[in-house]
């Protein structure tokens, strides 16, 4: 992907310096690391050696250790090269400029002003108005305060556990999460909330979410479409990483890694083939209206 020499966005925080002491607990879990571990919870709870494991990790946990992040990886944990991780907020801070300039262009020709989010970036864990952020949660973005939050080791994770390398792949996940900012200017996010409050089940909330989710991969690919024609920005392969990401991060392929099978009815982001069809939909059209996903 071509980036250099093109200007940073100024909407960045650096917390990197921060660490894992940005205000909350030390790899604190995420809500879906505690849905997923919660059946072996409960099963411990019935015996008085599970209660003991479950003390001995209580113990660990407060004084500095989090056990789970040797089962669901610690994000941050390996020495970090400075000059290589300075390289790497210049390139996120660039993609992010290129979203401000691109989306900015799109609402004023319908009409609109856009407004530029807010990225945090950090390393361990910080604070942010959606509650505690740590590593283990990946990127995302919080409506309450209309920032990104990104934890620069998830590009590492990225690459060594999912095989999804390249600078585009990054940018891809930028993105994505800009394209829930887009959701929640259009009132889209304010709208599916109401519309899980009143679904049949986890089961039906869990189909909401997915739809939010493959419309930020569209608009991730509108984004792509209109940043190559202003910037010239894509290079031999790099729409084939963005593609390799969004497969290896959909829900089907993060679920059989995790467990071995499927349950679509816990899908949350969509599965791999259906991510991959909607930021192709957006990169090929680059129209916002071919991002209708029943919203």
């Amino acid at each position: 992907m071509r980036w250099e020499d093109r200007d940073e966005s100024r909407n960045v925080e650096d917390r990197r310096s921060q660490g894992s002491s940005g205000g909350g607990m030390r790899g604190m879990p995420s809500m879906g690391t505690i849905m997923f571990l919660w059946p072996v919870v409960q099963r411990l709870l019935k015996t008085k050696f599970g209660w003991a494991i479950i003390g001995i990790g209580a113990v660990a946990y407060f004084s500095g250790f989090n056990p789970l992040s040797s089962v669901m990886g610690g994000g941050s944990s390996a020495p970090v090269n400075q000059a290589e991780d300075d390289k790497q907020k210049r390139f996120i801070s660039t993609v992010l400029r290129d979203t401000e300039l691109v989306w900015g262009q799109i609402f004023k020709q319908h009409g609109a002003k856009y407004r530029e989010p807010e990225m945090i970036i950090y390393r361990g864990s910080t604070k942010s108005g959606c509650g505690h952020a740590s590593s283990q949660m990946g990127p995302f973005y919080c409506p309450a305060d209309q920032k990104v939050y990104l934890d620069l080791g998830f590009f590492s994770e990225l690459a060594s556990k999912h095989n999804a390398t390249g600078d585009f792949a990054q940018a891809y996940v930028l993105a994505h999460e800009i394209g829930h900012h887009i959701q929640n200017m259009e009132g889209t996010l304010d709208k599916v909330q109401k519309m899980k409050q009143q679904a049949r089940g986890q089961a039906g909330a869990n189909q909401l979410q997915v739809r939010v989710e493959l419309q930020a991969d569209c608009y991730a690919g509108v984004w792509a479409h209109h940043a190559h024609k202003r910037f010239n920005i894509l290079e031999q392969g790099d729409v084939e990483e963005a593609l390799r990401a969004a497969s290896a991060i959909g829900d089907d392929t993060l679920q059989k890694e995790a467990q071995g099978y499927v349950v679509p009815d816990a899908f949350t982001h969509g599965s791999s083939e259906q991510r991959v069809e909607w930021f192709r939909k957006g990169i090929k059209s680059g129209d916002i209206a071919t991002c209708n996903t029943g919203l």
